[in-house]
């Protein structure tokens, strides 16, 4: 019996407390667990179970090697899983999570475009301006923006994103262009209160400053934000993402940049695991793909 097997063999009789009972659940004959256990002891050069004629035991030798075989047994059962899953048709029904803008306009053409490649794929997106918990709410790929705290999960960069200071062309003109962060004391300021309920605009990289704000227009949607800003109404703060469009093509611009903070890490987040499913697999590759290529996210 090879060793990877005769580990399977000890971990059951070690977790079922007994040869019979291992022997059943592996479907072997009793005398042939009996042996892969000694001939692993001898293999090993010490005593791994405690047999009495009620009971089986582990030795302290025992438990340190029942822990380690569980580890070694998980990360084969993980590589197995991952290399299964590189060649497996993706399938089934994967949940995608992003903040609510960025999914309506980034996540959903990636979506669309990977559901017509992989007709056996179901999506469902829920596009929430909250950090959800992946694993306790069923989600499998989030999108995060921001700095991403520790964790089990797997996350990988995709690009960064800016907080940005907006106005219209026709806003300047009327009223002039703030030159630095304490100026906007002198301007109307729109501000979204879901993004950032506090009434205080941060800025500077190695050197940080806040400035409080008096916002005359007080929204709780990004999009009707932007759209007060396009109009004219007065300055945004938003993320750079969110404005690009805008800015492109000269309805909104940017200032006080070189006053900005730190970029923002976008990440593609999942909970998959060493060996995600396929469908996981499948989704983050192409996605990470996507998001890296587009200009407006820079370089990852």
């Amino acid at each position: 019996m090879d060793r990877w097997q005769a580990m399977r063999v000890f971990v059951k009789v070690a977790e079922t407390g007994g040869f019979a009972e291992a022997a059943r659940k592996l479907y072997m004959s009793p005398p042939a667990v009996t042996r892969a256990v000694a001939a692993l002891e001898e293999t090993i050069g010490a005593r791994l179970l405690i047999r009495t004629t009620r009971s089986v035991k582990l030795t302290d030798a025992g438990q340190r090697y029942l822990a380690d075989c569980q580890r070694i047994l998980a990360d084969l059962a993980d590589a197995e899983a991952a290399a299964a899953g590189s060649y497996a048709t993706p399938s089934g029904t994967l949940v995608v999570t992003a903040p609510v803008l960025f999914g309506q306009m980034h996540v959903m053409p990636i979506v669309m475009d990977y559901l017509s490649q992989h007709p056996a794929v179901t999506v469902q997106t829920l596009f929430l301006d909250r950090v959800t918990n992946l694993i306790e709410e069923g989600m499998d790929v989030a999108i995060r923006i921001g700095r991403l705290p520790d964790s089990e999960l797997n996350a990988i960069r995709v690009g960064t994103v800016r907080r940005v200071v907006c106005a219209s062309p026709a806003y300047l003109v009327a009223h002039g262009q703030p030159m630095t962060p304490a100026e906007l004391a002198n301007h109307s300021v729109i501000a979204n209160v879901s993004a950032w309920p506090s009434l205080e605009w941060r800025f500077g990289r190695e050197r940080k400053t806040s400035v409080g704000i008096h916002p005359r227009l007080i929204c709780n949607l990004n999009e009707a934000t932007i759209s007060a800003a396009i109009e004219g109404w007065g300055l945004v703060r938003v993320l750079s993402y969110q404005v690009d469009d805008a800015v492109r093509d000269g309805r909104l611009r940017i200032l006080l940049a070189e006053f900005e903070e730190e970029p923002l890490p976008v990440h593609v987040v999942h909970a998959g695991g060493r060996g995600p499913s396929a469908k996981i697999r499948s989704f983050v590759d192409f996605a990470v793909e996507r998001l890296r290529a587009s200009p407006v996210f820079g370089a990852g």
